[in-house]
């Protein structure tokens, strides 16, 4: 370079420094600021995404138990021998209500059944909540509030003894257990609406009106805490919106899926040489309808009947009513004291078609249980055509063709898991049962009552 050069290569070093120092100076913090944003978008982009977080399989579930005092339930078994005049309700009472276990020797081979009293409900129910997978302490997160009060029980024992035992008496654990209720804080959440209890007897047995004090019953459902309540039953009333009928106990109980699809099969491949079939006994002074049904019966050799009297103990048998339902297409369902009995269940159990002379003795009674296409798996028969000779029982039956009658059976065959209760000691994992349905049952019902109540009071 020339000596004459130096200085103006000297002004241009100088005045590049100048001007890069000023931009450093008036930018700075901003270019690390881009620099920053950059870098964090760059790393943002090279890290995986948060794994999602695992949903809460029991939202919407959740079952909040009353932690009563045991006189209201518990301490009831200690003086088993009082449950019921006539018979042992102690036996009833074991394998948490399921009763005595069925051998090979009585019943189909299997460890799933039990000699179950009809009006065992609520011991069954409450042992089936105690296993239900979604409780919890706090009630403001439960879907319902269970109240486990035997209900039953408590009024069965005085129900054949009333005129020797004074209405005090008779209503002072459900007066208690109201009185009880109310002054609770879950109560005051929605007055008892959200709340739910279990009776294993049929609505006629606590109806009895405060004036009656000799009539029958307790006057549970006539208290103005149990009014707000839903009440299941294995035989509501149905002008009650609080009521809802669950099926009665039958001698099945599974305690895992296999026995549920090992019973199912069963009823697929069983021999029915019987048309039809009817165990019951005469209603006199009642309808006419069981005396024309026994008698077109014992005339026929297509019915087998079992006559259901104070002689007999094929009735009570297990094994026997089992085997007849077994072998018959239909089993006969008139009315019994009342518009229900047992036996609707055990028929359809035993995957024999019932026939039905009344709509309340099922379709209005169990909505939650059974289709609402009764003609799927059911006959109807109004009774006054039997009464009235309008209709031949074995002739209107026999006209069912054969692939109707295997399509009625096939979706018995397919009910049968809603229509029994699981053992509570054992864990159903694939089907639902009778427990499971009403449970939900129950859940979408306070929520629709929740819902109604948040519309009215905005």
């Amino acid at each position: 370079m020339d000596r004459k050069d130096r200085p103006l290569l000297a002004i241009l070093i100088c005045l590049s420094l100048s001007i890069w120092l000023f931009i450093f100076s008036f930018d700075n913090s901003s270019y690390h600021h881009h620099f920053s944003i950059t870098f964090q978008w760059i790393r943002h982009r090279q890290q995986p995404p948060p794994p999602p977080q695992p949903s809460d399989p029991c939202k919407g579930r959740y079952i909040y138990v009353h932690s009563l005092p045991t006189r209201f339930n518990l301490d009831m078994l200690h003086d088993c021998r009082s449950l019921l005049q006539w018979h042992d309700m102690c036996s009833s009472s074991n394998n948490l209500g399921l009763g005595p276990s069925l051998s090979t020797e009585d019943l189909i081979s299997s460890s799933a059944w039990f000699n179950t009293n009809q009006f065992m409900l609520d011991l069954i129910f409450f042992h089936r909540m105690r296993r239900y997978p979604c409780l919890t302490n706090n009630s403001s997160r439960a879907s319902a509030i269970y109240v486990p009060f035997f209900a039953g029980l408590d009024t069965g024992r005085y129900l054949f003894d009333s005129p020797n035992t004074s209405s005090s008496a008779r209503d002072a654990l459900a007066l208690d257990l109201a009185d009880w209720l109310v002054a609770r804080p879950e109560w005051a959440a929605m007055g008892g609406r959200d709340h739910f209890l279990v009776c294993g007897r049929i609505t006629w047995d606590f109806r009895r009106k405060a004036a009656d004090a000799g009539g029958w019953g307790s006057r549970l459902f006539g208290l103005s805490a149990v009014k707000n309540m839903t009440r299941l039953l294995i035989e509501r009333d149905t002008a009650d919106d609080d009521e809802f009928g669950v099926p009665y106990p039958t001698y099945f109980h599974p305690s895992r899926d296999e026995e549920v699809f090992e019973w199912q099969g069963k009823l697929r491949v069983m021999e029915r040489p019987q048309l039809y079939s009817f165990a019951g006994g005469p209603r006199p002074g009642m309808s006419a309808l069981r005396d024309r049904i026994i008698e077109r019966c014992e005339r026929s050799d297509r019915c087998a009947l079992m006559r259901c009297d104070s002689n007999s103990t094929g009735c009570y048998t297990p094994r026997r009513v089992m085997d007849m339902l077994e072998r018959s297409v239909f089993c006969l369902q008139p009315p019994g004291d009342s518009f229900t009995r047992r036996s609707v269940f055990d028929s359809m159990l035993a995957g024999c078609i019932p026939v039905f002379f009344y709509t309340e003795t099922a379709y209005a009674q169990y909505n939650w249980h059974l289709p609402g296409n009764h003609t799927s798996y059911s006959v109807f028969i109004p009774e006054a055509e039997v009464t009235e000779g309008k209709v031949d029982l074995e002739e209107r039956l026999s006209g069912i063709g054969m692939e109707v009658v295997e399509a009625m059976r096939e979706e018995l065959i397919r009910m049968v898991p809603r229509l029994v209760y699981a053992d509570p000691r054992g864990r159903l994992e694939v089907v639902e049962d009778a427990f499971d349905v009403a449970v939900k049952g129950v859940i979408e019902r306070v929520e629709m009552l929740r819902r109604e109540r948040e519309k009215r009071n905005a």
